[in-house]
């Protein structure tokens, strides 16, 4: 089974191509919906993450926005979040082995950090959504309650979008529209089937 590694950095258009890859009937691992659900009221991050950083709670779920706040332009407090959350990442696991059991022959993970935690290890080939920085800064500042300087501060804790395309194994340009980006993913899950067969 091929492990694709999805990345991209914020507004690339990552989430709207992981959904193209499941309309393709490729499973995605979507790591940030588990983030949210590891934060959630009664979630197993809530109390380390609360005790790593006292206040960010409210009503028994992690308050993202506050965390957000102490994290960001931290590199160390950064860190030390990742090593509480990415160990309760379990579920990681247990969509790989049902996905074999079902006889996939590839999955999709969807992981915004890949290169910044070193996921790219785990995976058999990397996919990089990208979009012109213009596109992506428009896209960004429509969401609600960003501004500019968000934007920037994201962006500094994020691997550059050039350096991500020079690690890739295959860009979705996802700046031209909808369609041209799911004949791109249509050709990545050909090209990699025929790898697969080769091999």
């Amino acid at each position: 089974m091929i492990v694709i590694g999805l990345t991209g950095s914020i507004g690339m258009g990552k989430s709207t191509t992981a959904k193209m890859f499941e309309e393709e009937g490729v499973p995605v691992y979507d790591a940030d919906a588990e983030v949210h659900r590891l934060y959630a009221k009664g979630g197993a991050a809530v109390e380390p993450v609360e005790a790593e950083f006292p206040g960010v709670t409210r009503d028994g779920a992690v308050d993202r926005e506050a965390l957000g706040q102490r994290v960001l332009n931290n590199p160390e407090a950064l860190r030390k979040l990742q090593s509480i959350v990415y160990p309760l990442m379990q579920s990681r696991q247990g969509f790989l082995d049902k996905a074999r059991a079902e006889g996939k022959d590839m999955v999709v993970l969807d992981i915004p950090l890949l290169f910044e935690t070193g996921g790219e290890r785990a995976v058999d080939a990397v996919v990089v959504c990208s979009a012109p920085a213009e596109v992506q800064r428009v896209r960004v500042l429509e969401r609600p309650g960003m501004t500019q300087e968000k934007l920037d501060a994201i962006l500094a804790k994020q691997m550059p979008d050039a350096q991500k395309r020079e690690r890739a194994d295959f860009i979705v340009e996802t700046g031209e529209g909808l369609e041209p980006a799911r004949a791109q993913v249509r050709q990545i899950i050909a090209a990699l089937r025929a790898r697969q067969k080769a091999s």
